[in-house]
């Protein structure tokens, strides 16, 4: 970080055995670097969250009640830059998810031949591609690339806007990518400007599918939900509406235990395939 950068900040907490998973994946839309003690099977897990920015408390805590933990003991402290550049570069090593090379700006080591590179840093979105969720959907894409193209994808709840840069790269045609955070669509848009899909990627604030670029760009032959489980679930009208006949839908977000339940709720979307990574299900449909 330069001088004049703002003090980078640390949020730490405990996880109780068996809750890691969904502390993760709860942190990760605070943006920045998640990074976790490894610990033996039923043993509590330390957490850290790297951040550019101090968060709000009162939206750590709700983030963690998403995640079944109730009144957690959370310290968010200042730290200095040092600090915050070795351990966000740390934790977010360049990783290759099938044909997707997902490094960050400080990764100089050329991109992989014939891969697709995707420049995604720690920030203020949920969305960096090391989180099993965002994994299973990639997989899921370039899966869906070996046999059909799309020429009208959709990612509800874009986060860092790294599913829909992922999609503008694959089929180069125009996505529309929607989320209800202000700050993410400022980073989604940034973030498709240096991917260099600028172009191919509409950014756009609202309210889910209530958002008026939905309506105006509908039928979507691909829709892609990276959120949680129950959010999928209360979503799940939109996505049938808004589907072209012949779509598909992509669902991540969700433990292998929720798959059913998300299943249920897109009836009669039925199931095509899916990914598991470790306690995480991402889920293809279709009618």
């Amino acid at each position: 970080m330069a001088e004049d950068a703002p003090p980078a900040w640390c949020v730490r907490l405990t996880a109780p055995a068996g809750t890691l998973p969904l502390v993760e994946l709860a942190l990760e839309q605070l943006g920045g670097a998640v990074v976790t003690d490894h610990r033996p099977a039923g043993e509590a897990v330390p957490v850290a969250v790297y951040l550019a920015d101090a968060p709000a408390r009162a939206r750590v805590v709700a983030l963690l009640a998403q995640a079944g933990l109730a009144d957690p003991e959370v310290t968010i402290e200042a730290l200095p830059d040092t600090d915050w550049v070795a351990e966000s570069q740390r934790a977010l090593p360049a990783i290759q998810v099938g044909p997707f090379y997902v490094h960050s700006a400080h990764v100089d080591t050329p991109p992989p031949p014939a891969s697709l590179p995707l420049l995604i840093d720690a920030n203020a979105a949920f969305g960096t591609g090391r989180h099993e969720s965002t994994r299973g959907c990639l997989l899921a894409l370039a899966a869906l690339a070996e046999s059909r193209r799309f020429r009208r994808p959709l990612d509800m709840g874009c986060g860092s806007g790294i599913l829909a840069i992922a999609m503008a790269k694959l089929w180069g045609v125009s996505v529309l990518a929607v989320d209800n955070d202000e700050k993410a669509v400022g980073v989604a848009a940034e973030n498709a400007r240096l991917n260099g899909v600028a172009a191919l990627v509409e950014v756009r604030h609202g309210d889910s599918y209530r958002c008026a670029e939905v309506g105006r760009g509908e039928p979507f032959d691909l829709i892609v939900e990276n959120i949680l489980a129950e959010a999928i679930c209360a979503l799940a009208p939109g996505v049938i509406r808004h589907m072209a006949p012949e779509g598909i839908a992509v669902f991540s977000g969700l433990l292998a235990g929720q798959a059913a339940e998300v299943l249920a709720a897109h009836a009669p979307l039925r199931l095509k395939r899916q990914w598991r990574l470790g306690d995480w299900v991402t889920l293809v449909v279709g009618r």
